[in-house]
């Protein structure tokens, strides 16, 4: 879980990557950049004197205003000593802002330059602006560097820089620790010496139980689950700490158990969110599980959480198998839910009904289908033919077959032979005969070889 911080505090990117996402540079500014680039100052910092790079700052006539500052500094990520220049340069025109501090110092410290990290931070501390935030960036710019005690001993030294930690704090270093491969038992260990100290909150859990959920370690993530349940009890809120944990025992099989903790859940009036419904089907359509199946789907409706066209279509597919009654019910209430049937939604139900070889249904629904612009696949056609003539139906296999010729369903070939057998079989010879000509006139190739008599060679 990447814990998120609130909007009055630091709102730079903490993730893996060292370049934060872009936005839009000042039209002013994008001229004098390229001017800077042009004579190496930005392309190769290393190169260019202190002196140099302030004199071409100082040549454009441009007083920085902070948003300025923010944006050259968060399109900077590349060039961190040309941005140290620009910030000490652009600190002497003006009070640099909180933000641009902040700025600096995930910069600095998403490039590994951890002295001069430090000493934004002392003079931030100076300054007055030094908040929790800026430790929220020190501790993801060392876990992404490998280098994890640091990252603890930065979260020790808050309160020397008079910065009192508190569950924001711990839930960040927590999160920075769990995004790493392997670490949650290391972040667990961390959890364990401070939770006496700072109560943990729902958010605390729910970076550990994703940590687990990533190892795939169930037997933690119950350990973890039912201290929370003892510690902080239940609430609706929590519903990114039951996600986490259900998925992981889902995703371990552990599908029976997964759904007793689920009803337990729902005892008390809390539930997981759509997330781990989703996880949850999935895993079970692969194992043709409807038993759970179904009382999962009954729990979710009743939680609030709206399933999506593709859940339903999950879900009739695993029931179309053995409870086809329970199919056409999920069928009949999915467009109260806002998820109109589409054709994946129409060709599972009417395979489904040749499959049970449900006469009447089928004929019913393929009149549906027509009316919804949601025709049958040929293959499908194909199997309703055979199975209608089997039925003792031809007329509505016949309506199906006279359907393909005019909307041009192709390949025909399949569906003309199953026609012309299911003639056969009822002893229609004279209609088997015409519907072999217009089959040949058609060009349609025909399998099986039809005398005079009608009698398949």
């Amino acid at each position: 879980m990447l814990y998120l911080q609130s909007r009055d505090q630091f709102e730079v990117s903490i993730s893996d990557s060292k370049v934060p996402l872009r936005v839009p540079l000042h039209q002013n500014w994008k001229p004098w950049l390229k001017t800077l680039a042009d004579q190496n100052h930005l392309r190769y910092p290393c190169s260019a004197s202190p002196h140099d790079i302030e004199s071409a700052l100082s040549s454009t006539g441009i007083h920085p205003s902070p948003e300025i500052i923010h944006e050259v500094l968060t399109l900077s990520y590349n060039y961190p000593f040309s941005a140290l220049k620009f910030f000490r340069w652009a600190g002497r025109l003006q009070k640099h802002s909180a933000y641009a501090w902040n700025l600096m110092v995930d910069l600095l410290g998403k490039n590994q330059l951890f002295e001069p990290m430090w000493g934004a931070i002392r003079s931030m501390k100076q300054e007055g602006v030094l908040s929790i935030a800026t430790f929220v960036s020190v501790f993801g710019s060392y876990y992404t560097a490998g280098r994890f005690n640091e990252a603890v001993m930065s979260f020790d030294l808050m309160d020397r820089y008079g910065i009192q930690p508190d569950v924001i704090a711990v839930n960040s270093l927590l999160s920075a620790i769990c995004r790493e491969d392997n670490q949650t038992s290391r972040a667990l260990e961390l959890f364990e010496k401070i939770k006496g100290k700072i109560p943990p909150d729902g958010d605390t859990y729910a970076i550990l139980l994703e940590g687990w959920e990533k190892e795939g370690n169930p037997a933690k993530a119950k350990s973890t689950f039912g201290e929370m349940v003892v510690r902080i009890g239940w609430s609706p809120k929590n519903v990114s700490a039951y996600d986490a944990f259900l998925r992981t025992l889902v995703s371990e099989l552990q599908i029976d158990e997964a759904i007793k903790f689920l009803k337990v859940m729902k005892e008390h009036n809390c539930f997981p969110g759509l997330k781990f419904f989703t996880t949850a089907l999935d895993n079970m359509i692969k194992q043709n599980d409807s038993v759970n199946a179904i009382p999962l789907w009954n729990i979710m409706m009743g939680s609030g959480v709206v399933p999506t066209l593709e859940m339903y279509n999950a879900m009739i597919s695993l029931l179309c198998n053995n409870q086809i009654d329970h199919a056409f019910q999920l069928l009949d209430q999915m467009v109260f839910q806002d998820a109109f049937p589409d054709f994946l939604t129409d060709n599972m139900i009417f395979e489904c009904l040749v499959k049970n070889k449900k006469v009447r249904e089928t004929g019913r629904f393929f009149i549906e289908m027509i009316k919804n612009e949601w025709p049958p696949t040929h293959s499908n056609c194909v199997a309703a033919i055979t199975m209608l003539y089997d039925c003792d139906d031809p007329e509505a296999a016949h309506e199906i077959w006279s359907y393909m010729l005019e909307n041009h369903v192709k390949p025909l070939d399949e569906s003309a032979n199953e026609l012309l057998i299911g003639l056969c079989n009822l002893g229609r010879l004279s209609e088997l005969r015409r519907c072999a000509e217009e089959m040949l006139d058609r060009k349609i190739n025909m399998f099986v070889a039809w005398p005079l008599d009608g009698s398949a060679t």
